[in-house]
């Protein structure tokens, strides 16, 4: 199997629930041909599923591909259709989605750090009086690098933790379908965590696939001068 392919596969185990080809291609940056070619091929090896997704207005409904096994990891599709009703429930009923999104996002962000704290705080020095790791925040960031990593999100960062290439998203679909939602709440979850592990949120942003196969975070520090 190519390289290419097998990090194809990949993106799909990850995902818990079916996915388009326009949210695969966003993924991957693969050409469209290309990953349908990828697609055909890991099918006819049993390794992926594809099924029409259901009918939505005019036009034929677009494939969902997923990978096989995917129903043996309890609660996948559960999770999945419960974060793509939320989102689609925001999107509809908010006159602020994204702020909304984000609020929610930063509620859960302070969440997942106090857990992780408490996982990790063991043989762990306590936080200066200037956030961990001093003033400029280093460690407070490298720490929501780890929470990030953990959740799904397979960031790859500079040297100073403020530029970060997201190349995985764990829910791809609902994100590429409400990218104001699903990218909000993930924006709100750095904020949230980089608040709770004493450095300064301010500045934060998230720009979905912003490049081919990537999302970029950027975790600016004012007191960098950046």
């Amino acid at each position: 199997m190519s390289r290419s392919r097998a990090a194809l596969l990949d993106v799909l185990q990850d995902q818990p629930e079916a996915t388009t080809m326009a949210a695969l291609t966003a993924a991957t940056g693969l050409h469209a041909n290309t990953l349908r070619e990828h697609l055909d091929a890991l099918e006819r090896h049993g390794l992926v599923r594809r099924h029409r997704a259901e009918p939505n207005g005019r036009g034929r409904p677009a494939w969902l591909y997923e990978a096989t096994g995917a129903e043996d990891s309890p609660g996948r599709s559960e999770y999945a259709g419960l974060a793509s009703a939320l989102a689609s429930a925001i999107h509809r009923s908010s006159s602020t989605p994204r702020e909304d999104a984000i609020a929610a996002g930063t509620e859960w962000g302070h969440e997942l750090a106090q857990a992780r704290a408490v996982a990790d705080a063991s043989g762990r020095e306590p936080d200066g009086p200037d956030g961990p790791g001093g003033p400029d925040g280093l460690a407070g960031r490298r720490r929501v690098l780890a929470l990030l990593d953990e959740v799904g999100f397979a960031p790859e960062a500079d040297e100073d933790a403020t530029v970060v290439r997201l190349t995985r998203c764990p829910l791809l679909e609902a994100a590429h379908r409400h990218p104001d939602i699903v990218c909000g709440v993930h924006l709100g979850i750095v904020r949230g965590a980089l608040e709770e592990y004493g450095a300064d949120p301010a500045g934060t942003d998230l720009v979905p696939f912003a490049e081919p196969g990537a999302c970029r975070l950027h975790l600016l520090d004012p007191g960098a001068g950046r």
